[in-house]
């Protein structure tokens, strides 16, 4: 087991700089990651929230979209909070019906990287205005429920025979497991308490 893992953070947009602090907070070494080549050499990744379209747009631009389906595919341990969690879907439902507002619309085809066999639905618990935050029990993480920050969140609609659910919210599904493949539809790099992150740097070093 690696004392102090390399963990990176895919750097293309969002939240970035709090995926760095709760990973170290975590006991990680941290490297963000925003061209193939530094992908070489880690132990893990994070897939932090922002706008999941972007992300697969610049993926794509920068480059990473198949080195990235690959090295998950291959057994990399990655985590992937609100729309990195989109981006570990195999599958992505259309938003909830409108109306939208100015340059939104519903969509359809957009590529992830994949990982885990489950279906989600784009900010299926309401617009940015309706963001939320609520305690939610995750499987795995001891000490109490964890402080769930819900910022334009998705939701989980199933899951695949292969993937645990471990955490649910309002009768939905949002946060699961596959392998070392971990994702969360809330921020808890938002909030202070690092114990998600604890989790997923202790399924790393256990694959290390």
């Amino acid at each position: 087991m690696t004392a102090q893992p390399v963990i990176g953070v895919l750097a293309l947009q969002g939240d970035v700089r709090e995926h760095q602090a709760a990973l170290t907070a975590a006991g990680a070494a941290v490297r963000p990651v925003r061209r193939p080549e530094e992908l070489a050499g880690l132990a893990g990744l994070t897939l932090p929230g922002g706008e999941s379209t972007t992300i697969s747009k610049l993926a794509v631009l920068f480059g990473l979209m198949d080195p990235l389906r690959a090295a998950i595919r291959e057994g990399l341990p990655v985590y992937g909070t609100c729309a990195g969690l989109i981006m570990l879907a195999d599958k992505i439902l259309d938003p909830s019906p409108g109306p939208w507002g100015p340059g939104e619309t519903p969509i359809s085809g957009q590529e992830t990287f994949g990982g885990i066999d489950m279906i989600v639905r784009r900010n299926a618990f309401g617009r940015q205005n309706e963001s939320f935050e609520a305690l939610v029990d995750v499987t795995g993480v001891p000490g109490g429920p964890v402080e769930g920050v819900f910022i334009r969140a998705p939701w989980v609609e199933s899951v695949g025979a292969g993937t645990e659910v471990l955490a649910e919210h309002g009768g939905h599904i949002v946060a699961v497991r596959q392998g070392t493949a971990l994702a969360t539809s809330f921020h808890p790099e938002l909030t202070g308490d690092h114990r998600v992150h604890e989790l997923f740097v202790h399924m790393v070093r256990t694959e290390s």
